[in-house]
């Protein structure tokens, strides 16, 4: 591979971050890739590879051009104070969004088919049959209907679930019924048996996941939360859960990674925690186009899966 005159450093808040370096570095070996320990001399670095870059840490890259976030995300990225004028992009991974999928109809089906309840049974010893119903009679309702929203929507879909669908502006998607803006929120919400939340994080989306959004969906009402940590608002989450607004809750994000043991979402009833794992890129695919987009932006072509900052995906 030819070599190039400038460096590609791993460097940001993620343990990820030295394997991907080192697995960077046997796929391009006329480059120069270093991580936060072989650093060297910051001038030299023109492309950033991070996840939630520590504060102060990309402003000793003087003629920083990409910033490429690890993950489907970039908000982690968007946040860091004085980000400079620079392209920044996400990860896409299509095994990401067959992943996420699959995360979310596990969470569909443990709430529709009760299994929630059978395991607070088998807690107690309690022979008890839960009425069961088929899956057209359950509405999985997605805020956010980008590229993962849409797969998870046609999967569930195809699983025999009713599907509506809620973003910023109006979409179309075959077999699921759409709603859009601030206008069609609350009778996107009050349909809804279980909300399933994948949207970007924006200004406008920070703390959506409130006191608000849980008062409007139907009692009982479920959640599956695997968009981003700051969306959730866990005080209020904690007190639907209590009340029985929400009767259940599958949470993947945090707004603190990892959840620190004192938390008390950790005790909160019917809260089931996963640890960031609904949808995790393969490590070949995340190097993979972090070096493609390196080479593109060599040459002076388009970058993949380039983020708009004004929009924040």
């Amino acid at each position: 591979m030819t070599a190039r005159t400038g460096t590609i450093a791993f460097v940001g808040q993620s343990r990820d971050l030295p394997r991907l370096a080192a697995l960077a570095a046997v796929r391009a070996p006329g480059w120069r890739i270093v991580d936060a320990d072989t650093l060297g001399d910051p001038a030299t670095v023109d492309v950033v590879v991070s996840w939630r870059p520590a504060p102060g840490s990309l402003d000793p890259f003087s003629n920083l051009k990409l910033v490429h976030s690890i993950g489907a995300g970039a908000d982690n990225i968007l946040e860091y104070a004085g980000l400079p004028d620079v392209h920044v992009c996400r990860i896409v991974d299509p095994d990401l969004a067959d992943s996420m999928a699959q995360y979310v109809l596990w969470g569909a089906l443990h709430f529709h088919r009760q299994f929630d309840a059978m395991l607070r049974d088998q807690a107690g010893k309690t022979w008890r049959r839960v009425s069961q119903r088929p899956a057209s009679s359950c509405t999985v309702g997605i805020m956010g209907v980008g590229v993962l929203g849409a797969h998870v929507a046609t999967l569930l879909a195809h699983a025999g679930f009713r599907v509506s669908g809620w973003s910023r502006s109006a979409k179309t998607l075959p077999n699921v019924a759409m709603y859009h803006g601030d206008a069609q929120r609350d009778a996107f919400l009050a349909q809804v048996d279980t909300l399933v939340c994948l949207l970007p994080l924006t200004p406008d989306t920070a703390g959506i996941l409130d006191r608000t959004v849980f008062d409007a969906l139907p009692h009982g009402a479920t959640l599956i939360h695997c968009g981003r940590g700051a969306h959730l608002n866990a005080t209020d989450i904690q007190s639907a859960l209590r009340s029985g607004q929400l009767r259940g809750a599958l949470v993947d994000v945090f707004p603190q990674e990892p959840l620190p043991a004192t938390d008390p979402l950790w005790d909160a009833p019917n809260l089931i925690v996963t640890p960031h794992i609904a949808a995790v890129a393969d490590d070949d695919a995340i190097v993979g186009q972090v070096l493609d987009n390196v080479r593109r932006l060599d040459a002076g072509l388009p970058l993949h899966a380039a983020v708009d900052p004004a929009r924040g995906y």
